[in-house]
This record gives structure tokens, sequence and C-alpha cells, in this order.
């Protein structure tokens, strides 16, 4: 039978598929549940930057948010419901690990440094084995160059790794000019891993009310595609390691992930959809797959069909395009 262990972040895990940050990491059941269904790593819901920008800044005085945060965080929902603050974080890192073997990942949401990184060292110290950086930043101005925005994440990433001892994986979207410049960039400033490609979600138009409204749809295996095709590009391009978000649903995209280069695979709206015993699924569809094809452990797969090892690497650059209009004309 296959083996389905890998290395990621440094840790050995017991299979390739992580649990992404989700509603579902809040409890601490659900940890325990998704180890015992062969989870190789969580990632826990995200700490934002403003969260611990109020939390530092309040007084007895009850400022409000507008006078304590910068005009770029103000727009901001009321965040009281969504986790239990920042020092709550820390006591869900501390009784996570408690409740479990496998590696815990605490997940940051920020863009700027400073005080941020003192705190990614409390989130260290608190017992996250790892730190995932979910930078997640908008710009809406016309004067914001696109160098700038790519030196702040470069910047946030080396101040980061300077400061805490644990590994850092960065999570990013796929909105760059040259996705492979700032992959290499990011690499190079120090990131253990990259985690590609986050999901930013799109608001809405309510014709009624005539108001923007939060808008969230779950991930399909359709998504899995702009994953595949970057993870291979950048297979044996950059020392970091490389795992997959977004578009993992079945042990068939857990493969492709593998193919492609992935050292890790994540899931979050899959088991949002059916459960978190589909992680038991998805391994046995996973073990299926590689001992039909005489793989013996996801190592033997692991970028088999990376552009450097494919036997057509400009599949993955414009001839895909072409390819796929020609295809279409044939059928007219």
């Amino acid at each position: 039978m296959a083996v389905l262990s890998t290395k990621y972040l440094g840790f050995d895990l017991n299979s390739p598929l992580v649990v992404s940050s989700n509603p579902l990491c809040r409890e601490l059941d659900n940890i325990k549940r998704m180890e015992d269904a062969g989870a190789g790593a969580i990632v826990l819901p995200s700490l934002f930057e403003e969260q611990v920008i109020l939390q530092e800044n309040a007084s007895s005085s009850q400022q409000s948010k507008e006078a304590i945060l910068p005009p770029a965080l103000q727009h901001l929902p009321d965040l009281e419901g969504y986790n239990s603050g920042a020092d709550g974080y820390l006591m869900h890192i501390y009784e996570a690990k408690k409740a479990v073997d496998i590696p815990v990942i605490a997940s940051l949401n920020g863009t700027s440094t400073g005080n941020w990184v003192s705190y990614a060292r409390l989130l260290a110290s608190a017992g996250a084995d790892a730190m995932e950086l979910n930078i997640y930043y908008l710009p809406t101005s016309i004067d914001t160059l696109g160098t700038e925005i790519e030196e702040r994440f470069v910047r946030l990433v080396r101040e980061i790794k300077a400061n805490v001892p644990i590994p850092v994986a960065v999570k990013l979207g796929p909105q760059f000019s040259s996705i492979p410049n700032i992959a290499a960039q990011l690499s190079n400033a120090g990131a253990d891993a990259l985690v590609m490609f986050n999901r930013f979600y799109q608001p809405d138009f309510d014709l009624d009310t005539e108001t923007v409204v939060p808008s969230l749809n779950l991930s399909d295996s359709t998504e899995l595609r702009l994953r595949l095709r970057w993870i291979a590009i950048l297979y044996g391009q950059i020392q970091s390691d490389m795992a997959i978000t977004g578009g993992v649903h079945t042990g068939e995209d857990a493969i492709k992930a593998l193919l492609a280069g992935a050292s890790a695979v994540m899931m979050a709206s899959a088991l949002l959809k059916q459960g978190i015993s589909h992680i038991e699924q998805v391994r046995a569809e996973m073990t299926q797959w590689l001992d039909a094809h005489g793989y013996a452990s996801v190592a033997d797969a692991k970028g088999r069909m990376s552009q450097q090892n494919t036997a057509a690497p400009a599949a993955f650059e414009r001839a895909n395009y072409i390819e796929e209009l020609q295809s279409y004309a044939k059928k007219a």
C-alpha cells in the first residue's frame, strides 16, 4: 500500500491533506476529529491585524473603533463574534496543541509590521508549530504602484521570519503581474512555504436595498486548474515548499496537486460541504490511485507532471490557450 506521508514546513506529516483555515477549526472536538480522520495538519481560523490593534489600544474610556484604527482598517465590521479576540486566540492555540499530535498552524491576516511582528512572537510562544501569513490587501488608489505592494509583502515576510523561531508559510492571491517573480521574492525573503491561491471573496449588490452585501460561494473542483498551472510552473524554480488551496474536493484533485508539485493539499470547502469524515474518503481515493499506478509513496508522485518534468512544457503556456480555441472551432 502506498505511503501517504509527506514533508511540509519541515514537519513529517502522516498525509499531505491539511485542513485549511475555516470555521470548523474553531472547535477542539472538530480538530480532534480531523486528526482521527487522517489530516496531516490543521490551520486555525485567522487572527486579524485589526483585532490586535483594537485590543492593544482599547482603554477604559471605551474609544471607538474609528479613534483607534488607522483609516485603512476602519472599514471592518465588529469582530467580537468572529472569535475570542487576540487573547482568546492564544488560548485556542495552546488548547489545540494539547488536544492533538499533528502540527497546529496559526493564521495571521494582516499587511503591516511593527506591533504585528511582536504579536507573531506571542503566537509562537503559545505553541503554534508554524504560521500562515494570510496577506489580504486590496489596493484601491490609482497612485499605488504594483511594486509598492510587492515590497510590502516581502518586507512583512522578512520581518516576521527575523522575529519568530517557527516556520512561516505565505498565503497569496493570483493577482500579480509576474507570479514567478513574487514567488521567488517571497522565497528569498525566507518564506518556508507558499500557499496558492487565496480566494478573495467578492461583494455583491442587493438591488432591492441598493447596498453592497457580502457574498460567499464555496469552491468546487474547477477552481483547481489555476492552482495546478502555477504550482507546476514554479516546481523546481523556488526553494520554498508549495501547497495548493482552493478546489481540492476529491482524491483525484489531491493527486493532481501532488503531480503538479505540491507538498501539501489543503481542504476547507469540501469539509464544509461533506463533513470532516470526508478526509477519510479522500485518503482512500489517493491510496487507491497511487497503488493502481505503481507509486509507492507521495514522494514518488510529487512533481511528475510539473513543467520541468512533462514531455510538453508548452502546455502550461500560450499553446494551451491556442489549442483550446482550436478544439472549439472544430466542434462548430
